[in-house]
């Protein structure tokens, strides 16, 4: 059953979110039918996703069979333990996380100019530094590269997102959460905090 207060429909949130990963998961099938996923770098703009690799591979044969895909970012925050909020039953261990999963249908770009503005956005996000020359598709340095590499685009069709933080959780046990992260201390506990005080409805301090 799906839980509607984990789910997420503010675009600049899943924007946000979106921009900060680095890679996801692509969704096909075979020729034989078998389901088959792929991790890849992505890019998030205008309500698409793009990716790009070599025009031949199995992921572009799996498209070109079948453009329909499914295509799934995730961030996990921090396991929750279930002492956290409640001394004896293990049900409430958990996790916290961002996802979100998209149904849509995938197809090669053809136009350079696309091209050239999809991966000027790999480079913001994977090379904030810079140290590049700026792409651009009448440049004679990048025209050749940008007929050669595959970019394929997937609209989505169906887009669901869920951010889960504890919304769910009374008040006390939101409070013993927090009070759990706190002490543990981990690489993203404090940031978990702070998540789970943006997102859930309770007052805090």
């Amino acid at each position: 059953m799906r839980r509607k207060e984990f789910q997420v429909d503010n675009e600049e949130e899943l924007q946000t979110f979106l921009n900060e990963m680095s890679f996801g998961f692509l969704g096909t099938t075979d020729e034989q039918g078998r389901p088959r996923v792929t991790p890849l770098n992505f890019v998030y703009t205008d309500g698409c996703f793009y990716f790009h690799g070599s025009h031949a591979g199995g992921k572009m044969e799996a498209i070109r069979r079948q453009e329909r895909v499914c295509f799934t970012v995730a961030d996990e925050y921090a396991l929750i333990p279930s002492y956290f909020s409640d001394p004896h039953l293990a049900c409430p261990a958990t996790a916290y996380f961002k996802s979100v999963t998209a149904f849509g249908t995938a197809e090669p770009v053809s136009d350079i100019t696309e091209k050239a503005t999809v991966f000027a956005l790999f480079m913001k996000k994977l090379q904030p530094e810079g140290g590049y020359d700026e792409i651009d598709a009448t440049d004679p340095q990048y025209r050749g590269r940008l007929k050669g590499v595959a970019v394929v685009r997937i609209t989505p069709d169906e887009l669901t997102a869920k951010f889960k933080f504890g919304q769910n959780l009374k008040q006390d046990e939101r409070t013993g959460v927090i009070s759990g992260l706190a002490e543990r201390n981990g690489e993203r506990d404090a940031e978990t905090i702070e998540m789970m005080k943006k997102f859930c409805p309770y007052p805090h301090d």
